[in-house]
């Protein structure tokens, strides 16, 4: 068994944590969040056309000429697609605009834009359409609030069942260091924060609590093994004993979402990103951020009983 000092420099990757949380922090409050339109409302829509040339510039003129509010829409190329039985291919874009369209709006929109592209001498399809009011964004917002705080309470509610209330405490430290990092990348690199993300962040909760469990479980069984040793070599040993483990499923679960990271169309992209950054900021704070944690707290109620002795 290999014994690698992770707690000796615990101070140090705590240092650098505290620094990272901040760094985040300073993003959410300065920059925000791009928000996706399930959370800031608006319409988001997929659409093909029969000119395989076709540039994100060129459908923004085609949309902007019937409608001027799409001149700030977003605009990106996906993967041309080939329609079902022909060799026929067709370029596939994906628009975001921050404008709510109602049934009537959505008909007139459509018969403009496939005007408008007619005249031009292309064909237009929409393949998808999706709208999003103010009201119910805000709705879906609070709702992703509530769902985090929820699991959280029943995550801090399941640890000091399953081992004491000290443990608890240590394993929802190591979980607020995963989300709020998580949550920072998405602003600091400005990927779309919707639905899927918040997904993707509870997801991760659940991941990285299983990490915290299987060292916490190492270490209630080596208090008793190694009763009368320091607490840092306790915990030390039982993050060696099962950092094989912690290895094998971390990168085995890492490859597969950043692959889906790397392939994955628009819609499961942030997910994906969220995921695949989660499962490193998860193993990274089962070991420094959660095991460490314990260690000031066991070495208290250790000198207490001492002192009553």
């Amino acid at each position: 068994m290999k014994n690698i000092n992770f707690v000796g420099p615990r101070y140090i990757f705590l240092a650098i944590s505290l620094t990272m949380i901040a760094i985040s922090i300073v993003f959410f409050f300065a920059r925000g969040f791009n928000f996706g339109v399930d959370f800031s409302g608006g319409t988001t829509m997929s659409v093909s056309f029969n000119n395989t040339d076709m540039t994100p510039a060129k459908v923004r003129e085609i949309f902007s000429s019937a409608d001027p509010a799409f001149e700030n829409m977003s605009v990106s190329q996906l993967h041309n697609l080939t329609t079902t039985g022909t060799q026929i291919k067709r370029s596939l874009f994906s628009i975001t605009i921050g404008k709510f369209y109602d049934v009537n709006q959505k008909d007139k929109l459509v018969e403009d834009v496939q005007k408008i592209a007619k005249d031009r001498g292309m064909n237009i399809k929409f393949e998808s359409f999706q709208t999003v009011s103010g009201y119910a964004a805000a709705g879906l917002r609070q709702s992703a609030i509530w769902a985090s705080v929820v699991a959280g309470i029943a995550l801090l509610v399941y640890m000091a069942f399953r081992f004491q209330f000290v443990f608890g405490v240590g394993a929802i430290a190591s979980l607020i260091h995963d989300l709020v990092i998580t949550a920072g990348l998405f602003s600091i690199f400005w990927i779309r924060f919707d639905s899927t993300v918040v997904a993707s962040l509870l997801t991760l909760l659940g991941y990285s609590l299983n990490d915290t469990v299987v060292i916490y479980s190492r270490i209630r069984e080596n208090l008793k093994k190694m009763r009368g040793k320091p607490m840092a070599e306790i915990v030390n040993v039982s993050i060696n004993q099962t950092l094989s483990r912690t290895i094998n499923t971390s990168l085995t679960t890492f490859i597969v979402v950043f692959v889906l990271f790397l392939f994955s169309g628009t819609v499961l992209r942030p997910f994906a990103f969220g995921m695949s950054f989660g499962v490193i900021t998860g193993t990274y704070s089962s070991i420094y951020i959660a095991s460490p944690i314990l260690i000031g707290w066991l070495e208290k109620r250790k000198r207490k009983v001492a002192l009553r002795r």
